[in-house]
């Protein structure tokens, strides 16, 4: 025997959200277009430039926003590299080529040195 279903199915649910997707789509197009047209406002009654609203001038392209919702949360995104750190100057150096700039926590082959007998100053890095 034949049950009947109660609800919509699984068809009708997507298409319903095939139907809101494509409504949220064309509000949030209206929303920018009407957003940008007041920030074009805004930039042609105060005379402003890219230099005075910090934006990159130049060939740079300024990387589009996502979304509401975005494609990747904040944490995923990729960050610009900064400049590399500086190197260290060595302070303790040993036989062997290991070195250590004397900041952090000491490394395992400075402690096996003292352990040994060896004092700091003999680990001192001769300039």
């Amino acid at each position: 025997m034949a049950t009947k279903r109660s609800g919509p199915t699984l068809a009708a649910l997507n298409a319903q959200i095939a139907a809101l997707q494509a409504q949220a789509d064309a509000l949030r197009k209206k929303e920018v277009s009407e957003v940008v047209a007041k920030i074009k406002d805004a930039i042609s009654h105060y005379g402003l430039t890219a230099a005075d609203l910090g934006l990159a001038t130049g060939a740079r392209k300024i990387a589009k926003l996502p979304a509401a919702g975005g494609d990747k949360p904040a944490s995923k995104r990729r960050k610009k590299a900064g400049p590399k750190p500086a190197a260290r100057t060595v302070k303790f150096k040993d036989d062997q080529g290991n070195t250590w700039g004397g900041m952090g926590k000491r490394p395992a082959w400075f402690k096996a040195a003292l352990a040994s007998g060896k004092t700091p100053e003999e680990l001192l890095a001769k300039s």
